[in-house]
């Protein structure tokens, strides 16, 4: 399986000490029999809300691939560390491949007549004039 872990630093968090979360990562991921395939050290970035009363955070990214049970001991690694504010780990479903889009030489299909939906008739409005003169025209005929 392939994942992807974010996690989320306080900025007080010293480069050294964010090195060291880092390099335990790395240990547990080929404990677990996972492999990095990926890690980016995206730096320091304001937040889109105040996380503990931080309003930056240092942001770390990883893809990673192997069991399932790296997932447990990363997010048991993001709990007990006090540096670390926030932490989500995803699992990345494989793509389908994208169907293919109909040819261009296709010719349209052709609509007959029989198949499109009947006419509705709409009423037509009338106007005050015309009830009042069809009124009076059947009360002088009766």
């Amino acid at each position: 399986m392939t994942y992807e872990s974010t996690f989320i630093c306080s900025p007080e968090t010293p480069a050294e000490k964010l090195e060291e979360l880092v390099e335990k990562a790395k240990k547990i991921i080929e404990s677990n029999e996972g492999k990095l395939t990926l890690l980016q050290q995206l730096g320091r970035k304001k937040l889109a809300y105040p996380i503990a009363k931080f309003r930056e955070g240092s942001y770390v990214y990883m893809e990673i691939a192997g069991p399932g049970k790296i997932v447990n001991a990363l997010e048991t690694l993001y709990k007990v560390n006090e540096a670390v504010i926030r932490s989500l780990t995803v699992k990345v479903e494989k793509k389908k491949p994208a169907k293919a889009a109909p040819a261009a030489d296709a010719a349209p299909k052709e609509i007959k007549p029989e198949e499109t939906a009947p006419a509705q008739t709409i009423p037509q409005e009338v106007k005050p004039e015309e009830v009042k003169a069809d009124a009076s025209t059947e009360s002088a005929a009766s």
